[in-house]
């Protein structure tokens, strides 16, 4: 009997870019920009590394610090190989947002897999004051989740920070960690 591949894997990205005429409840009035995936962490079950792939590895960062055709082609060719994904939040957010850039960078539908969302795991089995995996991995005492300072990493990412990027590479390997615990 075949054991199957199991991919533990977390995804971060970038916020949309669009200009408003206030900060609350307001409507889009110009869209600059779609988001796109700045970084994505991964470990297969069973093993013991946990891997970082981001934006400046590839060549066409180089060129357009918003082209993440290769990063996600690398994800595409993980979701490919595996047999079951497991993120958490990964139904409504990691799951969606990676099928949205698969279709956007022109690649097919990865061959078929199962999917474990742990947050929906938690919510359905246990009655947690939150499902968040930062509070899940404090309260059952395995980790925390890395402080990000807040949206300033982001933007450092974008404007190409080094400093930025080796701080979002690590926030997004530790999710993957807690994830796995």
């Amino acid at each position: 009997i075949k054991k199957p591949k199991i991919l533990l894997y977390d995804i971060e990205t970038m916020a949309n870019l669009a200009y408003v005429w206030g900060k609350y409840e307001q409507d889009v009035v110009a869209y600059e920009r779609e988001w796109y995936m700045l970084s994505f962490s991964y470990k297969w079950l069973g093993e013991s590394k946990t891997y970082v792939h981001s934006l400046p590895e590839y060549d066409t960062w180089k060129k357009d610090k918003t082209s993440d055709k290769e990063l996600v082609q690398a994800l595409w060719n993980l979701f490919n190989e595996a047999d079951v994904i497991i993120a958490h939040n990964g139904n409504s957010f990691d799951q969606k947002k990676s099928n949205a850039r698969f279709i956007a960078n022109e690649l097919p539908p990865p061959k078929p897999y199962k999917q474990i969302d742990t947050k929906l795991v938690a919510k359905k089995y246990f009655n947690f004051n939150s499902n968040k995996l930062d509070d899940l991995g404090n309260y059952l005492g395995l980790g925390r989740k890395i402080n990000t300072g807040g949206f300033d990493l982001w933007l450092g990412c974008a404007s190409g920070d080094m400093g930025a990027w080796k701080k979002m590479c690590d926030y997004n390997k530790q999710d993957v960690i807690l994830l796995e615990k």
